[in-house]
């Protein structure tokens, strides 16, 4: 009954004003109510982060030691496949150097075998001509000797000759017949 009561007092134009109220005050209620949510978020937010700031801080105060010997056990990794890497890249170079000056040796091993040879050929073909020179030449000297010969033999034969004209000539050593002179008496 009170309800009723309630509604038959309210004017038409009251109600309408009250409902507007209501409306501001709920979109005001609604609108401080986002307000604090959000400050409560922001709040929260501000509150987690230092509380997750803290927590790391704590934790990697907790495992500082464990996190700088981590991280020069990772240095250190580093390091060794660093060194292991240039180690085996200055083994390449001097294998590629070892390589080089073994064909560099290869190639002039090669020329001083050519070159050899071609002294040797050059020296054999030398000691041919030197011989064939040596034979004309001992043909040379005997033909000089032949001729020398020769020419004493006509000289000797010559003087020979002379001495056995000479001779006849003479008359030495029974060279002319003996003439016989006898007298006859004719009768």
């Amino acid at each position: 009954m009170t309800d009723r009561v309630y509604r038959s007092n309210l004017l038409p134009c009251d109600h309408s004003l009250l409902i507007e109220k209501v409306i501001l005050i709920f979109a005001f209620c609604s609108r401080q109510q986002e307000i604090e949510e959000k400050l409560i978020e922001e709040e929260t937010a501000r509150r987690v982060e230092e509380l997750v700031a803290k927590r790391v801080e704590e934790e990697l105060e907790k495992r500082k030691d464990e996190i700088e010997r981590e991280v020069l056990r990772r240095v250190e990794e580093a390091k060794r496949i660093m060194e292991k890497q240039l180690l085996e890249e200055l083994e390449r170079q001097r294998q590629a150097e070892l390589a080089a000056q073994k064909a560099r040796e290869e190639e002039e091993r090669a020329k001083r075998e050519e070159l050899e040879r071609i002294l040797e050929e050059n020296n054999r073909k030398i000691a041919e001509a030197q011989a064939k020179l040596a034979e004309e030449q001992l043909k040379i000297v005997e033909e000089q000797r032949k001729i020398h010969e020769e020419r004493m033999k006509l000289e000797q034969e010559r003087q020979r000759q002379q001495k056995e004209e000479q001779k006849i000539i003479l008359g030495k050593g029974k060279s002319r017949p003996k003439l016989s002179f006898s007298l006859k008496s004719q009768d």
